[in-house]
């Protein structure tokens, strides 16, 4: 339990890094200008970091339930394959959908989906090689 605990604040604070560097940076936000005029003028930094943690806690039990049904033989491999299923119900879905109701650019959506893997591969690997469920 202890170890979940710390894996799963850790893999927040990686979220959040990760989102602040993908989103923050010059090259997204040329792509996301389209966002401009609904987006807020300031960031709830403490609000986002509860989120993130929490995101990391729900992600890291998640990948501890799913753990036994994952393909792969190892950890490592089945923190990948975590990452593949993560990725897609919470990135690609919503990098679709986002490109189908505005009228966002193509690029913006690449980037969106392969900034996305990474993050998520990142943390599955990390869910991987960190947590097993108890026998």
């Amino acid at each position: 339990m202890t170890r979940y605990i710390i894996i799963s604040i850790i893999s927040g604070i990686l979220f959040a890094l990760m989102d602040g560097f993908i989103n923050g940076n010059p090259f997204a936000a040329k792509l996301f200008e389209i966002y401009k005029p609904i987006a807020r003028s300031s960031l709830n930094i403490p609000a986002g970091m509860i989120i993130d943690l929490l995101y990391g806690f729900a992600m890291a039990g998640i990948f501890l339930l799913l753990y036994n049904s994952l393909p792969g033989a190892t950890g490592l491999a089945k923190g990948a394959s975590y990452a593949v299923l993560i990725w897609f119900f919470r990135v690609a879905m919503q990098a679709m959908g986002s490109w189908m109701m505005f009228r966002i650019s193509e690029g913006a959506v690449v980037y969106s989906m392969l900034a996305g893997f990474g993050e998520m591969l990142a943390l599955g690997i990390l869910y991987g090689l960190t947590l097993k469920p108890p026998m």
